[in-house]
C-alpha cells in the first residue's frame, strides 16, 4: 500500500491529559458554593489531583481494560473445593484502589464530606463507571449499620478508610473493607416484602442462619453484604460477612454472573445462602426501615453517576466539534451544531447543579434539609437518570461514525447510561416514592416549596412553572397515573430554581426558555436561536 494514500487529517486529538475537575465549571463552582470555607482549600487541592488523574491516559486505559476483560467467576478450585471467587482484571483493582485512597467511600464524618465525596465521585466516574457500584454501596452502608452501634464501631472505620485491601479475610485483620447489598429476589424484584429468604435465630443474641437466594448481588467480592430476610418477627436487615471471624469462608454460593448490557467491568451475581451466618442489624421486622438510609444514599449516587456520564459525553462531543473542520471552519461554530452542543451542555449543567445541591443537604443534616431530601432525591433520581441515555446518544452522534466505534469510548458510555435509572428502583418506583412523600410527609412538600421559592420573582417562566406544580398538586384525581408527569415537573422546577440563583444568566435563561417556558423541542438542538448559545458551548469545553 502506498504510504501517500494514508494521510490522516482533520481528526481531533484525543481528549486526554486534562483536569476533569478544573475544566468543569459547573462542578467547580458548586464546590466553591457548598463547601465550608475552612475545608475549601484542602478539598480543591484533592479534587484537582483526582481530576488530573481521571483525565490521564493511564486512567483512560484502565477504564478500557476493565471493560474489555470482564470479570470471571471461579466456583471451584482445581481440587473441587467450592471457592466462589470472581477474578477481575488488574485495571479494576487500580481504579478501585485509587478511588478508595481518594476518600470516595468516606463522607459521613468529614467537614463538608458529602459535597467533597460527591464531587470526587462525579470526577472519577468519568474515568470508568462500573467500579462506582462497590464505592457507592460501601459509602451508603454507614447509616444502616449505625442502627447497631456495636457493629458500626467495628465496620464504619473500615468502610470509610482510605486503604484498599482486595483479599478476603476476617475484617478484624484488615485496614479497609468494602460492603455490598442484596435485596431483590426472583419472585419479587423491587417488592422486597415478597422476599422468601429465611432467617433462623441462633442461641447467641443477634446471630442467625440464612437460607435463600438473591437475584442481583453486585460486587460479590466485597467483605460483607447488607441483606434482607424473613425472620420470625418479619422482614429484617442482616450483615452477612464473606469471611467468618475464624478465617473460614461463609456459605455464599455464586451461581452465575449476569451478562449485562453495560457496566461490564462490575460483577453482578446471583447468590445462594444455605445456612449462611449473619448478624441482625436493627430490630426484627424493621428491615426496610433499617436499610432505607442506604437506599437513599445510593439513589443520590445514581444522580451523581448519571451527571458524571453526561458531563463526560458532553466533554467528548464539544472537544471533537471544536477540532473537527467542516466547510472551512470548526464544526462547533456551525449554527445548528452549536445549538446541539449548547442544549447538551445545558442538560449536563442542570444535572450537576442539582446533584451537588442534594449532597450539600446531606452535609447540613437539619430537619428541614432531611425533609427536602425526602422528596428531592426520588424526583432527581427519576429525572436526571432518565435524561442520561438520550443525552449520551446525541453526544455520540456529534462524533458521527467515529462515535459509533468502540475506540472512541462513546459506546461504553451509551451502554452504561440506562443503568442508574434501573438501579435502586426504576422510574415508576421513584415517581411513586415522590408521591408517597407528598401524601404522608407535609414537611417534605414545605421544604421543596421553600427551596424553589428562593428564586421566585427572578424569571417569569420559573414563576409560572411553580404555579403549574401547585395546580397539579391541588388536583388529586388520578394522581397515581400522573405521578411521572408530576415528578418530572417538580425536578425541572427545582433545576430551574437552582440555575436562576447560581448559574450565569445565559444558562438560566436558556433553561427556563426551553425546559419551563415551552420554547424548545423534544430533541436536543432545538433551543431558541436568539439565546447566547456560543457562551454555553464555550463554558462546557474541557
Amino acid at each position: 500500500m502506498a504510504a501517500t494514500t494514508h494521510t490522516v487529517s482533520n481528526q481531533p486529538p484525543p481528549l486526554t491529559g486534562y483536569d476533569v475537575y478544573g475544566s468543569d465549571r459547573a462542578l467547580s463552582e458548586a464546590v466553591q458554593r457548598h463547601i465550608a470555607p475552612e475545608a475549601l482549600a484542602e478539598a480543591d487541592r484533592e479534587l484537582g489531583e483526582l481530576g488530573r488523574a481521571a483525565g490521564s491516559a493511564q486512567a483512560q486505559e484502565w477504564g478500557a481494560q476493565a471493560n474489555t476483560y470482564a470479570p470471571v467467576l471461579h466456583t471451584h478450585d482445581r481440587y473441587g473445593h467450592r471457592v466462589d471467587e470472581v477474578e477481575f482484571h488488574p485495571a479494576w483493582h487500580r481504579l478501585l484502589g485509587h478511588a478508595v485512597t481518594a476518600g470516595l467511600t468516606g463522607a459521613w464524618s468529614r467537614p463538608s464530606g458529602h459535597v467533597r465525596r460527591a464531587a470526587g465521585f462525579l470526577v472519577w466516574t468519568q474515568a470508568e463507571a462500573g467500579h462506582g457500584c462497590p464505592l457507592s454501596m460501601t459509602h451508603a452502608a454507614v447509616p444502616a449499620l449505625r442502627a447497631d452501634p456495636s457493629l458500626a464501631a467495628v465496620w464504619e472505620p473500615l468502610l470509610t478508610s482510605t486503604v484498599y485491601e482486595r483479599e478476603l479475610r476476617p475484617v478484624a485483620s484488615k485496614a479497609g473493607a468494602l460492603l455490598g447489598m442484596g435485596m431483590t429476589e426472583k419472585q419479587g424484584g423491587t417488592d422486597v416484602r415478597a422476599n422468601t429468604t429465611r432467617a433462623e435465630p441462633l442461641a447467641a443474641e443477634g446471630e442467625y442462619l440464612l437460607t435463600g437466594h438473591k437475584w442481583f448481588c453486585s460486587a460479590p467480592m466485597s467483605d460483607g453484604f447488607l441483606v434482607l430476610a424473613q425472620a420470625p418477627g418479619g422482614l429484617t436487615c442482616f450483615l452477612l460477612p464473606r469471611t467468618l471471624p475464624d478465617g473460614t469462608r461463609n456459605t455464599f454460593a455464586i451461581q452465575r454472573l449476569k451478562d449485562k448490557l453495560g457496566n461490564r467491568s462490575n460483577a453482578s451475581a446471583e447468590v445462594e445462602f444455605d445456612g449462611t451466618w449473619a448478624r441482625r442489624v436493627g430490630e426484627e421486622g424493621r428491615g426496610v426501615h433499617t436499610i432505607i438510609g442506604m437506599v437513599a444514599a445510593t439513589r443520590l449516587d445514581c444522580v451523581v453517576g448519571s451527571a458524571a456520564l453526561m458531563r463526560q459525553a458532553v466533554a467528548q462531543a464539544v472537544h471533537h466539534c471544536a477540532y473537527r473542520e467542516v466547510s472551512g471552519g470548526p464544526l462547533a461554530g456551525k449554527p445548528l451544531m452549536r445549538n446541539v452542543l449548547a442544549d447538551l451542555a445545558l442538560e449536563s449543567e442542570a444535572s450537576t447543579v442539582l446533584a451537588m445541591r442534594l449532597a450539600a443537604a446531606y452535609d447540613a443534616d437539619t430537619g428541614a434539609e432531611r425533609a427536602f431530601l425526602r422528596i428531592a432525591v426520588p424526583a432527581a433520581k427519576y429525572w436526571v437518570t432518565k435524561r442520561c441515555a438520550p443525552l449520551v446518544a446525541e453526544a455520540l452522534e456529534c462524533l458521527g461514525g467515529n462515535g459509533y466505534v468502540e475506540e472512541s469510548g462513546m459506546p461504553r458510555l451509551l451502554r452504561e447510561a440506562p443503568l442508574n435509572s434501573i438501579w435502586e428502583g426504576s422510574g415508576n418506583v421513584q415517581a411513586l416514592d415522590a408521591l408517597r412523600a407528598l401524601r404522608r410527609e407535609p414537611m417534605a412538600l414545605d421544604a421543596y416549596l421553600r427551596e424553589v421559592g428562593r428564586a421566585r420573582g427572578a424569571d417569569h417562566r420559573l414563576d409560572a412553572a411553580i404555579r403549574g406544580v401547585l395546580t397539579e398538586l391541588a388536583d388529586l384525581d388520578g394522581i397515581e397515573a400522573r405521578a411521572r408527569r408530576l415528578t418530572e415537573r417538580m425536578a425541572l422546577v427545582l433545576q430551574g430554581s437552582l440555575l436562576v440563583r447560581w448559574a450565569p444568566p445565559e444558562v438560566a435563561d436558556a433553561f427556563c426558555a426551553s425546559r419551563l417556558g415551552g420554547d424548545g423541542g423534544a430533541a436536543f438542538g432545538t433551543l431558541p436561536h436568539t439565546l447566547d448559545l456560543a457562551s454555553l458551548v464555550e463554558r462546557a469545553r474541557p
